[in-house]
């Protein structure tokens, strides 16, 4: 008699993806206004926030809009500090001081929504922090 195998769980689905997904890379990018507390703070929280859950696997670029402007046209800027998360896609932006960490880890799928689990995924696309 033929053995059939079995389909692939969704538990086995959801552990490959979590296993991709810990080896994502992350490319960031911070706009910031000068020197401002504001934008100073929101430089301190993003690195903090991807050392401590990015670590080795992230690309963070920080933009002083006053002296970039021609990026802050094509990236559509409308607020500083903004994070926009390019890659691993979706696109994502975050405005604010960063200081929202689980707001943060939630938006970069690092966090389940309502749980202090790993992964969370959202429709909108834009977050608040």
């Amino acid at each position: 008699m033929k053995q059939k195998h079995a389909p692939p769980t969704d538990l086995a689905a959801l552990e490959a993806a979590a296993a991709a997904h810990d080896t994502a890379r992350y490319v960031l990018r911070l706009y910031v206004t000068g020197t401002t507390r504001l934008s100073s703070r929101a430089i301190v929280n993003i690195r903090t926030i991807c050392e401590e859950y990015l670590q080795g696997r992230y690309e963070l670029e920080i933009v002083d809009i006053s002296v970039h402007r021609t990026l802050v046209e094509g990236e559509q800027i409308i607020a500083a500090p903004t994070l926009i998360k390019k890659l691993p896609l979706p696109l994502r932006r975050f405005i604010g001081d960063m200081s929202q960490t689980e707001r943060i880890l939630l938006g970069l799928d690092l966090r389940q929504a309502g749980s202090r689990g790993q992964f969370a995924h959202d429709t909108d696309g834009h977050h608040g922090v």
